[in-house]
């Protein structure tokens, strides 16, 4: 099984999480991007929505969000993208992943700890939450012995400290 084959009720049954609404984003700090990416993006985003693929809005609107990202970092964090995330095909945790972030500035090996970021299917946000679930619990797998939490953050959706998957209740406008 790939991640995008996970469904709420797999992730119920094959990963034991349970699901519950909680206000997740009230204490959210928002970062200023810098003026390349606002010309980037003022071109890109409407170009990348008319085009109307999930490849076009991966180029042009994604891409330079995450590289604007590694920029912020002074690049001591390493992103990849479309790469292989094999954790455990028994429990149908593998998958070419859309964009990996890794805590290492090293471009040539993912290592620990990681960020794996799904794109929303056609717009389909609901839909995907169980592949972004499913590729969150490999993440916490890969990132063991880190002691760090693993978040999934979505345009209403975020956490899963243990075993329990939290809805966001209100929409917060990022941007």
């Amino acid at each position: 099984m790939a991640y995008s084959d996970f469904t709420f009720e797999t992730l119920e049954s094959d990963l034991r999480l349970g699901i519950a609404e909680a206000d997740l984003y009230s204490s959210v700090v928002s970062l200023e991007p810098g003026n390349i990416l606002k010309e980037v993006l003022k071109e890109n985003v409407p170009l990348g929505l008319s085009i109307d693929t999930e490849k076009a809005r991966s180029e042009l609107i994604i891409s330079p969000i995450l590289v604007e990202l590694r920029k912020i970092s002074d690049h001591r964090i390493s992103l990849f993208s479309g790469i292989a995330f094999d954790i455990d095909s028994e429990k149908g945790l593998s998958g070419i992943c859309d964009f990996m972030i890794s805590g290492s500035p090293t471009q040539i090996l993912l290592t620990a700890p990681i960020i794996q970021i799904v794109e929303a299917k056609n717009e389909n946000i609901k839909g995907t939450i169980p592949q972004c679930v499913a590729g969150m619990c490999a993440a916490r797998l890969f990132n063991q012995g880190n002691r760090m939490k693993v978040f999934l953050v979505l345009r209403n959706l975020c956490i899963i400290p243990k075993s329990t998957l939290r809805s966001q209740r209100y929409e917060y406008r990022f941007g």
